[in-house]
């Protein structure tokens, strides 16, 4: 499979957008992230349609013009990771679920650590929103981001939503 990146600049920082000619297959902010998602070789500067189209509404979300996300995305996982990552995208936009409701939406209730561990390998953040899962206490807990990242972006969304 030919995958294509592009290196772009956010207000979280620099993040690498990569694609196949169809499909968006992951956006992260660390490159080292992508043999692991198994995506070992990317051409760079070779713009297709997913890429472009990720990185406008990319864009648009961090400028508060869109709430949602009409890309074709391909993540790259196991069948119960992809189940834990289509439950994060019911989540809805400035709202967050703890890792139990995630458990209890993928049909496994005492699966806690199990989808934390997927939601963790989301290989699309932001584009599959694994920054709304906090700690049944409300805590913030962990993000494969920095938790300043997850916070901003809580934070972006709880703004948009006065």
């Amino acid at each position: 499979m030919t995958y294509f990146k592009k290196r772009i600049a956010t207000p979280t920082g620099k993040m690498t957008l990569v694609a196949t000619a169809e499909s968006v297959c992951a956006l992260v902010w660390d490159e080292s992230e992508l043999p692991r998602m198994g995506i070992d070789k990317a051409k760079a500067g070779v713009d297709c349609a997913p890429l472009a189209a990720a990185e406008k509404q990319l864009g648009e979300y961090f400028r508060g013009e869109r709430k949602r996300f009409d890309l074709p995305l391909e993540p790259h996982g196991t069948p119960f990771q992809q189940s834990v990552w289509a439950a994060l995208r019911k989540i809805p936009f400035g709202k967050t679920w703890s890792y139990r409701d995630l458990a209890h939406a993928v049909g496994n209730p005492g699966a806690m650590r199990a989808v934390g561990t997927a939601n963790g390998r989301n290989p699309l953040c932001i584009f599959i929103p694994c920054h709304r899962v906090v700690r049944a206490s409300g805590e913030i807990g962990g993000y494969a981001g920095g938790v300043e990242r997850k916070i901003f972006l809580l934070n972006l969304e709880k703004d948009l939503q006065k």
